[in-house]
């Protein structure tokens, strides 16, 4: 396969990291705004500020602009959700509904990593990374 795919790894990247983005936005909306079948939060709460957290950095994370820190900031908060809403019910995230989390906490961890890459403001800023 990766003969075949890795001449569209930076453009499989990009398209990982904006959807990505785009998907995490959507928390964040549930959270702010009770948009799609969310519930509304007080902003000064802690599912407040991770709404912040979800719809400002998965903007920027979509986006690609300051996606490493972004990103990094994201993957801590997708931990920190899994320790405190997920793991008291069990380690496996299959048996305590953790799974979203902790994906997100890998995805974004990667992301950190690997910067905003190909298709993001970053790049176009011509900044590396």
């Amino acid at each position: 396969m990766q003969a075949v795919l890795g001449p569209f790894k930076p453009y499989l990247y990009a398209a990982l990291r904006i959807v990505a983005g785009l998907l995490f936005m959507q928390h964040g909306a549930q959270k702010l705004f009770g948009a799609l079948g969310g519930r509304q939060q007080e902003l000064f709460s802690q599912l407040g500020l991770a709404g912040v957290v979800e719809l400002v950095g998965g903007a920027l994370i979509a986006i690609g602009l300051f996606a490493s820190p972004a990103a990094f900031l994201a993957s801590g908060q997708m931990a920190v959700a899994y320790f405190q809403a997920h793991a008291p019910r069990g380690w496996f995230p299959i048996q305590n509904g953790g799974e979203e989390s902790a994906l997100y906490c890998f995805l974004f961890l990667f992301i950190a990593a690997s910067g905003s890459g190909k298709f993001s403001v970053d790049a176009a800023r011509g900044v590396r990374g």
